[in-house]
């Protein structure tokens, strides 16, 4: 069997639970409904795909090939909710506790440090599981390289709780294989991102266009093929902002990783784990982690005083 490689999106999981979970405090009435969601998630992840390998990864900042072709990249987005401010630190302190690294690499995107993971573990005959919402990170989806889903539309049936999306899960839910998925965003943009698109081309035009010609390349090496004399006036004009648009979401997978590959190994902290669990009042998960602590043989501590912090959670985190 090869050894199996969880590749976690942190600040899109850390949003995710913030937004799924509201008005979850402890008793001194500070934030914990995006730890909460977050250590749920992660531990549960753990269970159900049991990997040999495991790192979650954090963005650092923008790379500047980007913010140069593009000085608008994410410029857009709205500042972070106040009550999730002080629960990111906590989050990122949490997972080493959680057994697992956290990895980020100055002005790195968190997509692109997944994408080095990701094709150095394959690189060397590794199965590799993306926890992620990433559309750029979808087209590097094959046999081996699968992305974790816990939304509806994509689970086979209601008592399900998570599916692994393989390519024909990605092509029949885009309509193109995954590494076309990259070249259908040159064309329509992508909003989140505020990468602009081709004027009135949206993504099923998008899908279209790229179905018909094969591939991005294909496309702009023929632009008189398209039938529609309106679009093909549209594809034609905008032929630079389309190949930059390209340049923008494609991957950078051969980042020098900041924890070499086989140290990614899980190893939870038993005894820290309890005690930031204890300060958030987690008591459910509190009673598993003692649990599975005296399965492995650890003398778990019990007992802090309520209200106190763990050690490397300081006031300037929680100004509340």
């Amino acid at each position: 069997m090869p050894q199996k490689l969880l590749l976690i999106d942190g600040s899109y999981y850390a949003y995710r639970s913030f937004h799924a979970i509201r008005g979850l405090t402890n008793s001194a009435g500070e934030p914990t409904n995006a730890i909460f969601g977050f250590a749920k998630t992660v531990r549960r992840m753990l269970k159900d795909l049991k990997p040999d390998l495991a790192a979650v990864c954090w963005d650092q900042g923008l790379p500047a090939r980007r913010t140069e072709l593009q000085p608008g990249y994410k410029q857009h987005r709205s500042d972070m909710p106040s009550e999730m401010v002080p629960q990111i630190p906590f989050i990122r302190d949490l997972v080493p506790k959680l057994g697992l690294h956290g990895v980020s690499l100055p002005d790195t995107e968190a997509d692109d440090l997944m994408a080095s993971y990701c094709c150095t573990a394959h690189g060397r005959g590794m199965e590799v599981i993306l926890a992620t919402n990433d559309k750029d990170l979808l087209s590097l989806v094959e046999d081996d390289i699968l992305v974790y889903s816990t939304a509806k539309a994509d689970l086979p049936s209601p008592e399900i709780f998570f599916t692994l999306l393989g390519p024909e899960q990605i092509s029949k839910k885009w309509g193109v294989p995954p590494p076309c998925i990259l070249d259908v965003l040159a064309l329509s943009g992508d909003a989140s991102d505020n990468i602009p698109g081709v004027p009135g081309v949206g993504p099923k035009t998008a899908t279209t266009l790229i179905q018909t010609a094969g591939s991005l390349k294909d496309l702009l090496a023929d632009v008189d093929a398209i039938k529609n004399e309106k679009l093909r006036a549209k594809i034609a004009e905008a032929r630079e902002q389309i190949t930059q648009n390209r340049e923008m979401v494609r991957l950078d997978h051969d980042l020098p990783v900041p924890v070499p590959l086989d140290d990614l190994v899980i190893a939870p902290r038993y005894d820290e784990l309890i005690t930031a669990l204890e300060w958030c009042e987690f008591r459910s998960m509190l009673a598993e982690v003692r649990a599975e602590a005296k399965r492995a043989g650890v003398a778990a501590t019990e007992g802090k005083a309520a209200g106190e912090k763990p050690a490397a959670v300081q006031d300037d985190l929680f100004p509340f």
